[in-house]
């Protein structure tokens, strides 16, 4: 097992998470320079985040310096997630099948559809007006 930091990337709508993954620690997650609870509030974004963590059973033996921008705080916390997930399959790459199975190392490529010309937004359209 690597002593050093690992370094990863997770990305999300267009939020980045650039995690720190250091091997030896206890279980301290920073975020932004801010603890996971003070940054994400909701408890929902916060086992999303957690997850991976969790399944690998590294939750108490591992310490995360994040730094997240862009997008919202949802999009974060997925961005998040992912970034914690590859980090762990470069700590131990036995993890790959349980991460994989949980879809935790696929980048969610969902993004914003831009808007069209002649039109309102990326769907809806200026009032038609017959008369």
């Amino acid at each position: 097992m690597k002593s050093e930091m690992i370094q990863a990337t997770g990305r999300r709508k267009s939020a980045v998470a650039r995690v720190r993954l250091f091997p030896s620690g206890d279980g301290a997650i920073t975020v932004n320079e801010r603890t996971l609870e003070s940054y994400f509030p909701r408890e929902v974004l916060r086992s999303l985040i957690l997850k991976p963590l969790v399944l690998s059973a590294k939750q108490l033996s591992v310490n995360l310096s994040i730094t997240v921008n862009g997008s919202g705080i949802a999009a974060q916390a997925g961005a998040l997630s992912h970034g914690i997930s590859r980090a762990l399959l470069k700590l131990d790459s036995t993890l790959r099948s349980t991460l994989k199975k949980e879809g935790l190392l696929t980048r969610d490529s969902r993004m914003k559809e831009r808007k069209k010309y002649g039109q309102k937004g990326a769907r809806k359209r200026f009032q038609f007006s017959k008369r």
